[in-house]
């Protein structure tokens, strides 16, 4: 089965996944002042859209196995597509905010639905090392975040900000094309013939699942909590121009995370998944200090980048470590760990806008509230070592 058109399909749904969660927020601030929507506002675009996301994850195992792979990867780049070209639409003929979140909430559809779809197509294609494999495609979110911010960022120097209506439909020109080209890319089979995947509650009943989507909130919560305010931090906080925000900010932190990821796409089988991992959470703690705790906008710059490094790994890390823990998890056990992400990419950004807003709109104290997450990502590695220990030595 020839599998290239498949495998680059899925390297460009990442990229759609990267324009839906990275282009409306480099527009915060212009919505701020152009529809005066209000901090607390914008943070409830950030939620709606990974809330949205994980209600899809929730309800695709009811469907998906049903209508088949390649049908709901279409519908959700025709969602994705649908929402980028209906945001400059809405504003004008309703209600600013309410027309935005229309929009947020339909490629919040396509979005969740990609984050299901992409990961167990790829995972079924015949490929020499799985773990490499699932590394090198998420690192392609990354460099579609990178491509998001730097051509965004162009194209507002070039055209100004007030023309951020024509970029919109610009970039869903991608989920369109994309969407066509999965129609004719073949998709194998999840679980093999005559094989059954894990029901809900044999994966409910697993602890192993429960620690694993519990990594999976943390991973999306650490990324998030930083990645979605990092251009509106820059600016606002920090006191720079948009295009300086925009680059030393959100763009660095991508171009540092789809480095970490493209390292342990090439190098991973050297490294023990865990400790690489564990080592990762740290260094994403020490850099959520730097961001928040020292008076200094470089290092605090400097700070957002090394988080986009450290936090490379932890999302495909995890979702590797369960594909190989738990074989034959099937949709279920995909949509649930993609379910889990979401909650995550929810959740981080919105305790960095709570807490934001109840401490006078100072960001720093937000982006440290957040630093729970990659603490608790640590202490997961931690106890998957001992475990590991303790397997070994009983093996002995």
């Amino acid at each position: 089965m020839r599998t290239e058109r498949t495998i680059k399909c899925c390297f460009v749904g990442y990229i759609v996944q990267a324009i839906v969660n990275n282009y409306i927020p480099l527009l915060f601030l212009t919505f701020q002042r152009s529809f005066d929507i209000p901090v607390g506002k914008i943070t409830v675009l950030i939620t709606v859209n990974f809330v949205v996301q994980l209600c899809v994850d929730a309800v695709s195992v009811l469907f998906v196995d049903r209508i088949g792979y390649r049908a709901s990867v279409v519908i959700a780049h025709l969602f994705a597509a649908l929402g980028l070209v209906l945001l400059p639409l809405l504003p004008s003929v309703m209600d600013p905010f309410a027309g935005i979140l229309i929009a947020v909430v339909l490629y919040a559809v396509g979005g969740g639905l990609l984050e299901v779809l992409v990961s167990p197509i790829m995972e079924v294609c015949p490929t020499k090392n799985k773990e490499k494999a699932m590394s090198l495609l998420h690192s392609f979110y990354c460099w579609g975040q990178v491509g998001v911010v730097l051509l965004s960022t162009l194209f507002f120097a070039a055209f100004g900000t007030n023309n951020w209506r024509i970029l919109s439909v610009i970039w869903a020109i991608i989920p369109i094309a994309n969407g066509i080209a999965f129609l004719g890319a073949p998709i194998g089979k999840l679980v093999a013939e005559g094989e059954k995947g894990f029901s809900l509650s044999e994966l409910f009943r697993s602890k192993l699942f429960w620690v694993l989507a519990l990594m999976m909130i943390c991973a999306g919560a650490s990324e998030l909590a930083v990645s979605q305010w990092a251009s509106f931090f820059a600016e606002k906080g920090l006191s720079v121009s948009k295009s300086v925000g925009d680059l030393a900010g959100p763009m660095a932190f991508a171009v540092l995370m789809g480095a970490a990821r493209a390292f342990y796409g090439k190098f991973g089988e050297h490294f023990d998944t865990e400790r690489f991992m564990g080592s990762c959470a740290a260094l994403c703690a020490a850099s959520y200090f730097m961001i928040s705790l020292i008076p200094n906008a470089v290092v605090n710059l400097i700070g957002c980048g090394i988080c986009g490094l450290s936090v490379g790994i932890m999302w495909p890390g995890t979702f590797s470590k369960a594909a190989a823990s738990l074989r034959g998890g099937g949709t279920a056990l995909f949509s649930m760990l993609a379910l889990a992400g979401d909650v995550g990419c929810s959740g981080g950004p919105a305790l960095v806008g709570f807490v934001t807003g109840i401490a006078d709109g100072d960001m720093k104290k937000g982006i440290l509230s957040a630093v729970i997450f990659p603490v608790l990502m640590l202490i997961c590695c931690v106890c998957f070592v001992k475990r590991n220990k303790q397997n070994s030595g009983n093996n002995v």
